[in-house]
């Protein structure tokens, strides 16, 4: 009896794991957005014939999703700050279900531009919300990981959705009644955020006290948030720091040469390298799981040396130094190669190093008080989808003006290069407040 009894205490006294079971449902949340807007980029070849439109043009509807998208990053941010992530995530996934159904009903351009826009913007709290989440349910040692896990559903759902939206063009006999599927299979995402994630860890009804104690306590030795008046201010303060242009732009520019190939990449396979849309699907998957692999390995990696003792600033510049010149190699042979097969490869390398990129979003945390982290992170995805606006443009106005892609994944690897520069000059270990 008596050794019943302390076996029950000693299982009631283990850590629950509630906050990593939160950020599993995230990838798979943040999978479904992906899934919404690789659908466009998967059925883009059936709807050039359809509409018979303009690479200029397919860079337009390409990039529409982003305007809106960049627009509403730091107001997503800020309301996240107001009112609380479950409550806007658990809105935002309802809506972006609406604007993908819309899409697949577009009886021309203008409407499935409408559409498009509908769907950046219902989208843009996502990864503020992730950012608040993580700063507020992960000690420091845990964010990186947390923060890839988060944003490798952006690799994971372009994989899965490449296979998902060519399975249902092929399996339903059009785009249309894909897209129309992958709004259906969304909407019920909504009500299990609502059901499952708590803004915070002491209001999550199976998260124990074990865990409640471990998360607040590691985190009130970074910052206590009843302190932290002093820190406050205008969040324009934020770009007076060089660490935040640093960090701002080289968002930005890993993020463009990931857009580029996630907007024109199937295009390119489909033109340029002949693959037919079952190729497609096959060809995207691999590309894009090796993305979800290499962001997912970079996260364990900094979570182990990191909980070794190593400084912040030598783990993160090593990781995404060796993210940004390797995805910048990889992409410039693309365009050398001529093989179809290597060409492939070596797109698939540039997503594994190049999703390194995922850990970035450990930053809004890291370097602000988590009272604030929702509008940090804002405004670094806002300049990151600033370059998700631009390059579908560029990229269709320099293959429509050359007639080949080459210029466009010279432009790519540019990208890679000043991601690299800039994340070897982020101050990772100086908050913004303070520095």
């Amino acid at each position: 009896m008596d050794n019943t009894v302390a076996k029950t205490d000693v299982v009631s006294a283990r850590m629950t794991t509630v906050r990593w079971r939160m950020f599993i449902l995230l990838l798979f949340v943040g999978a479904l957005s992906y899934i919404d807007r690789i659908s466009l980029s998967i059925g883009m070849p059936l709807i050039v014939e359809e509409f018979n439109i303009s690479p200029n043009m397919q860079g337009i509807l390409l990039s529409a999703f982003f305007w809106t998208y960049a627009f509403f990053q730091i107001p997503g941010g800020w309301l996240v700050d107001k009112i609380g992530p479950r409550r806007l995530l658990t809105w935002a996934v309802t809506a972006w279900s609406l604007c993908q159904l819309l899409t697949g009903l577009s009886f021309n351009i203008t409407m499935m531009l409408l559409a498009r826009l509908g769907l950046g913007m219902a989208e843009a709290p996502q990864y503020p919300t992730g950012a608040k989440l993580a700063a507020c349910w992960l000690p420091v040692k845990e964010r990186a990981r947390g923060a890839v896990l988060m944003d490798s559903s952006s690799t994971l759902g372009a994989a899965v959705g490449s296979l998902i939206v060519a399975g249902l063009i092929s399996l339903l006999g059009g785009w249309r009644e894909s897209f129309i599927a992958v709004a259906i299979i969304t909407a019920g995402a909504g009500w299990i955020i609502h059901k499952y994630i708590r803004d915070r860890p002491e209001q999550h009804p199976q998260a124990n006290k074990q865990e409640v104690d471990y998360i607040n306590e590691e985190n009130s030795r970074e910052d206590s948030d009843s302190e932290s008046s002093r820190y406050k201010g205008p969040v324009k303060r934020f770009l007076k720091h060089p660490t935040f242009w640093f960090m701002a732009i080289g968002f930005m520019t890993a993020n463009m040469l990931f857009y580029g190939l996630l907007t024109f990449g199937p295009v390119y396979l489909f033109q340029a390298r002949g693959l037919d849309i079952k190729g497609l699907a096959g060809a995207s998957f691999l590309i894009y799981i090796c993305g979800f692999v290499g962001e997912n390995v970079a996260g364990w990696i900094t979570q182990k040396l990191l909980a070794r003792g190593m400084r912040q600033n030598l783990v993160m510049r090593s990781l995404l130094g060796i993210s940004a010149a390797f995805a910048s190699c990889s992409i410039l042979s693309v365009a050398y190669v001529q093989s179809a097969e290597l060409a492939i490869a070596l797109l698939a390398a540039t997503l594994f190093f190049g999703r390194f990129l995922g850990l970035y979003w450990s930053l809004p945390g890291t370097l602000t008080i988590r009272s604030q982290s929702g509008i940090l992170g804002g405004m670094m995805n806002f300049f990151s989808n600033v370059g998700g606006i631009i390059i579908p443009l560029i990229t269709g106005f320099v293959v429509s003006y050359t007639g080949s892609y080459f210029a466009a994944l010279i432009l790519f690897s540019v990208c890679g290069f000043i991601y690299l520069v800039c994340s070897l000059l982020i101050n990772y270990e100086t908050k913004l407040e303070l520095s």
